[in-house]
């Protein structure tokens, strides 16, 4: 019996060890990550500030977040990882103020300058009416931005307007592994925010590269 005592021992020594390393390489791996969200959040010179809201703690994109394209063909919402997304949340009739918001968007990236291939747009619908051809040929120019449905009840389970505002009043940001983490005002001030995303692409240059 003390033999099997001995055996048992070193296998549980062996069990821990294993879990430790494995720990080791999993903190290893999120440390850039971590860096750099704490060098944004935490470690800002006094007198530093935020032109969009920061969302803390962020939320998470659900995996069964039920979006489809415009032919109806369901998209799996973890598609949508590995860039940072600019999403803007609107109607199919996009109105004056719907269309300022897409233009914007689309010049809101490419103000970035050569990171903006870090950046991928999208524009959520959460209703079932028609977009008009004119408006999707624009959205279909290079760079294209993502057109998706989602039931609006869904999508507030995830995303979330400012007090007294609508979804459809904000652009939203969401980091390379699916957190939302940054809303803009409405009406947002296109260069104040875009100060803002240049210094999530700089605190996250070293862990996010362009491209899924």
């Amino acid at each position: 019996m003390p033999h099997a005592d001995i055996a048992s021992d070193e296998t549980l020594r062996r069990t821990a060890r294993g879990r430790a390393k494995m720990l080791l390489v999993l903190m290893a791996c999120a440390a850039p990550v971590i860096a750099s969200y704490v060098s944004f959040y935490v470690l800002r010179p006094e007198g530093r500030s935020n032109y969009a809201t920061l969302i803390a703690p962020s939320r998470s994109m659900p995996a069964e977040l039920p979006l489809t394209d415009l032919d109806g063909r369901a998209v799996s919402a973890t598609s949508l990882r590995g860039q940072w997304l600019l999403v803007t949340v609107g109607r199919g009739a996009c109105d004056g103020d719907c269309e300022k918001r897409l233009y914007m968007q689309r010049q809101l990236r490419e103000m970035t300058g050569r990171e903006r291939e870090r950046i991928d747009k999208v524009w959520l619908l959460i209703d079932d009416a028609p977009v008009s051809p004119t408006l999707l040929a624009a959205l279909a120019a290079a760079p294209a931005t993502q057109v998706l449905r989602v039931p609006l009840p869904a999508l507030q389970q995830w995303l979330a307007p400012a007090p007294g505002e609508s979804l459809e009043s904000h652009f939203y940001v969401v980091d390379p592994m699916g957190e939302w983490m940054m809303r803009a005002p409405p009406l947002s001030q296109p260069e104040k925010f875009k100060r803002d995303i240049d210094k999530l692409l700089r605190a996250s240059s070293s862990w996010d590269r362009p491209g899924r």
